[in-house]
C-alpha cells in the first residue's frame, strides 16, 4: 500500500481552496464596487435635481433649459407622474359630482 503524506495533501487542499477563495474575492469587490458606483449614481442624480432646481430659481425656464440640452432629470420625471394621479383623481371627484345632478 502507498503511504500518503499529510503535508503533501495538505498543502494540496490548500491550493484547491486558495484558488476557490480567490474566485470569490474577486467577486465580493466587484459586488462592492457595483454597490460603491450605485451609490455614486444616487448622489450625483441628488446633485443634478438641485443643480437643475436652483438654475429654474435663477430665471431659466424649463423651455430653455430644454432647448440647451438640460431637460430634466428623473425628479421632473417623478413629478409629472404624480400630476397624472393627481388630477385622475380630480376627473373621479368630478365625475362623482356630476353624477349626482
Amino acid at each position: 500500500m502507498a503511504i500518503i503524506d499529510i503535508e503533501q495533501t495538505r498543502n494540496q487542499a490548500r491550493a484547491l481552496l486558495d484558488s476557490r477563495i480567490e474566485s470569490v474575492t474577486a467577486l465580493v469587490k466587484t459586488r462592492q464596487r457595483i454597490s460603491d458606483l450605485k451609490e455614486q449614481l444616487t448622489e450625483a442624480e441628488r446633485d443634478d435635481k438641485r443643480a437643475y432646481v436652483r438654475a429654474t430659481k435663477d430665471g431659466w425656464s424649463p423651455e430653455e433649459l430644454k432647448k440647451l440640452g438640460l431637460e430634466s432629470g428623473a425628479a421632473g420625471r417623478r413629478r409629472k407622474t404624480a400630476n397624472r394621479g393627481e388630477s385622475g383623481s380630480a376627473a373621479v371627484g368630478q365625475k362623482e359630482s356630476n353624477s349626482g345632478e
